[in-house]
């Protein structure tokens, strides 16, 4: 493509994809270090239970073996710490019980780590690993999330009644006024399913330590690789942060379950030095299902106050959220901070009141999955006012519109400001895309045949470009979440950005390069883009909560405002004009109102020419950075439409139809975008129909740990998408006008999915997951 013709807007396609397609990425696991030994962890059988004794001689004494670790080396060091502070609603702080690297006594769910075993080949270390006998006496475990507080057992002593954190925002007192004066009320009871991410690249790590030096290196498969330095050096080892390297090459998926310090690459690291070797550990698969920090998990009842005309008059929710047995580094804020604030919805509802009881069980640590908070949001609002709409007879599309908030900036009674939006519009398209018009007719069609056909809506919104670090402190964050960027031109003109955030299938590689060569003039191929290593980028927070472009790519666009700042005075020099004369365009530096220009790769080589320009008033090089904190979030919203058949002799449901219409804001690659929503469907679609994270009630024992029992949506389970992002209305607070995208999918399918499904029985709720089984049993009243 020619430079001139500009590349924001453009499906470019995927520079990284030729080297992923051709087997030339780079993933931790394919990293082999000198001298390199490998390691296994022992994982804990029970779910609740004192460890009696450790008895590994004969372990050590196997083939290879290099060292076997307990826990009892790791007492002296600092637990895995958790970055969100949430108060109770009585002001006194969370509990925060110690997240052990390896377990101290207790272990405290299936697949808690017991020991590392280090050994020359990966076969030794699993053999060796056998040999270990491990002496429990078992516990009454905690599993259910609703009846956690009721349960004598305690997961943890220091806190009792298993009680993590009870918190609330809003207005109780008025949300009460409303619902006893409404002329309806909806009340609708339910669970979000615990989801296991199965990010298609495991994680895994590989740690090594330079005595010589003594600095450390740490290649782990990770999305934000300067937070988990930070939190390992500072509140667990004891590193000097400079004395250690967080390397995070190619990764294969994370869907957030990526983003956390774990106790694994931190033994290692440990471990690293007292071997003075290398260690590399990758995650088996049924592993990952029992040790990979799970997502969802709320228990919720809510009520929908309405005026006889449909009109929203307050909405109160009661919720249980599952933290599992530790608290991970962002499981606080999810049900709270990412979570209660979005129950406004796109709606003007004026009163709210949502109280959050956050509870330990004796089950793998529950963290942001994708959407974080939000998908439980929008799951629990529009399956309410959808079960509204019917209860009242109004149609869905209606009461939707006759709550609509239409004007901007609209402070929201949970504390959240939306900067713009038209909901009007997104459910507009997308109503005539799906061609709801003809829908009676394929209904009828469908019940000549005796299949049950029926429609579900959904107008999602979202918080992405998690920010801004003053609220975010304010709410209980314990770290900045800014975002940095460096643009590094050379003498000839190419140019190096370096990004804190993180590409884990994102395209970085491509929509930073579009924005960098827009803005530069230059060709695509001129720009790479560094990202993933603490030893090259200025300190960043990573990827997560659809905050790439918006943060990250700001972050770049600040420091190209400073590159172009600085190659005007340069030009000017070299035009003998007044700076202030000189504009850019089209990769040009002009003397405005004249012919005189000179091109960006004569400013840039002249910048290290010193004697070229007046080297009394400018530094010589062209080599800028900036940090973004936003003012605000970024407020993606659309509006999803379901239709389903369902055979009610069997349960099965096919997904005839679903269209999705988002505004995004302005979009860089239409392709890449449309390419996550499609992501984000499938997942949200797993969601609503076949996975579901379940754990045997009494034993503690996960009982879908692999993909026998745990289903993953595959191909014929989805129907063909009609994809749309609208003209948007672009975000008012940062310089490219986005917002984020990586997340929407999710978001908004699970209850249009579910909206159709009861839809289509005439029922008021069904389960997630809707199995053919669950499908079934509503469809002849059993459930």
């Amino acid at each position: 493509m020619n430079a001139r013709q500009g590349f924001v807007g453009q499906s470019v396609e995927r520079r990284e994809d030729t080297r992923f397609l051709t087997g030339r990425g780079q993933y931790t696991d394919d990293i082999t270090l000198p001298g390199q030994t490998h390691g296994v962890f022992l994982r804990s059988p029970h779910a609740h239970a004192r460890i009696k004794s450790i008895d590994s001689s004969a372990a050590a004494k196997a083939p290879g073996v290099v060292a076997i670790f307990n826990g009892e080396p790791f007492k002296g060091v600092g637990g895995l710490p958790c970055g969100w502070l949430i108060n109770n609603l009585d002001g006194t702080p969370m509990k925060e019980p110690k997240h052990p690297v390896l377990a101290d006594g207790k272990v405290r769910y299936v697949g808690d780590r017991v020991a590392l075993i280090v050994a020359e080949t990966l076969a030794q270390a699993q053999a060796a690993r056998d040999l270990i006998e491990v002496e429990y006496e078992v516990l009454t475990p905690v599993i259910d999330t609703a009846k956690a507080t009721a349960i004598a057992s305690n997961v943890h002593d220091e806190a009792p009644g298993n009680l993590c954190y009870h918190w609330g925002i809003g207005d109780k007192d008025g949300t009460t006024a409303a619902l006893a004066g409404a002329a309806h009320v909806t009340t609708l009871s339910f669970r979000n399913n615990r989801l296991i991410p199965n990010a298609m690249e495991p994680r895994c790590a590989n740690a090594s330590y330079n005595s010589a030096a003594d600095e450390y290196t740490l290649y782990v498969s990770n999305q934000n690789p300067h937070v988990e330095r930070l939190l390992m050096c500072a509140f667990v080892l004891g590193i000097p942060e400079h004395k250690m390297r967080v390397i995070a090459p190619d990764v294969g998926g994370g869907f957030g379950s990526k983003i956390y310090l774990y106790g694994e690459e931190t033994a290692l690291v440990w471990a690293s030095k007292q071997l003075r070797r290398p260690i590399k550990w990758v995650a088996e698969r049924s592993e990952a299902f029992l040790s990979d920090a799970h997502g969802r998990d709320h228990v919720t009842t809510a009520q929908l106050a309405l005026d006889k005309d449909g009109h929203f008059l307050g909405l109160k929710v009661d919720t249980t959220a599952n933290m599992g047995a530790y608290l991970s580094t962002f499981a606080s804020c999810i049900p709270t901070i990412l979570h209660a604030t979005l129950l406004a919805g796109q709606y003007k509802t004026p009163k709210i009141w949502c109280e959050i009881q956050a509870v330990f069980t004796n089950t793998a640590p529950v963290d942001a999955y994708r959407g974080a908070g939000r998908p439980e949001a929008t799951y629990l609002l529009e399956r309410i006012v959808e079960t509204a709409a019917t209860e009242m007879g109004i149609d869905p599309a209606e009461i939707r519109r006759r709550n609509f908030i239409t004007t901007f900036p609209y402070a929201t009674p949970v504390g959240l400001t939306y900067d713009i939006g038209d909901y009007n519009a997104t459910m507009t398209r997308a109503i005539e895309l799906a061609d709801v018009a003809g829908f009676a007719a394929r209904k009828a069609a469908s019940a000549a045949k005796g299949m049950k056909r029926g429609l579900g809506y959904a107008a999602y919104i979202e918080a992405c470009g998690i920010a801004p670090s003053s609220v975010a402190g304010a709410l209980g964050a314990r770290a900045g979440l800014f975002e940095a960027g460096e643009v590094r031109v050379h003498p000839t003109g190419k140019v190096t950005v370096f990004t804190g955030s993180h590409s884990h299938g994102q395209g970085h590689e491509t929509t930073f390069a579009q924005v960098v060569a827009d803005r530069l003039g230059i060709p695509m191929e001129d720009v790479s883009i560094e990202h993933g290593d603490t030893g090259k980028i200025l300190f960043g927070m990573g990827t997560y909560g659809s905050r790439s472009l918006a943060v990250g790519g700001t972050a770049i666009v600040k420091a190209l405002d400073k590159i172009i700042a600085k190659g005007k005075k340069i030009a000017a020099h070299l035009m003998e004009a007044s700076d202030s004369d000189i504009v850019f365009e089209d990769g040009l530096f002009k003397v405005a109102g004249t012919d005189k220009n000179v091109p960006f790769a004569s400013v840039s080589l002249t910048a290290y020419v010193p004697h070229n320009f007046p080297h009394d008033k400018l530094e010589p090089g062209l080599n800028e950075n900036a940090f973004y904190d936003p003012s605000n979030f970024t407020y993606p919203a659309g509006t999803y439409i379901c239709e389903v058949e369902i055979d009610p002799a069997t349960g099965k449901t096919t997904i005839e139809r679903f269209t999705a219409v988002d505004d995004f804001g302005n979009v860089v690659n239409p392709m890449i975008v449309e390419g996550q929503v499609h992501g984000g469907l499938a997942q949200g679609i797993g969601q609503a129909m076949l996975e579901h994270g379940v754990y045997d009630n009494d034993s503690g024992q996960l009982l879908s740990g692999s993909y026998m029992d745990y289903a993953m949506p595959r191909a014929d389970d989805v129907p063909s998408f009609t994809v749309e992002t609208s003209k948007g209305t672009p975000c008012t607070h940062n310089p490219l006008g986005v917002k984020g995208c990586g997340e929407a999918g999710a978001i908004g399918s699970p209850p249009a999915v579910i909206n159709a499904i009861c839809n289509a029985l005439g029922v008021k709720d069904v389960p997630m997951p809707a199995s053919p089984h669950t499908v079934w049993k509503a469809a002849h009243g059993k459930l």
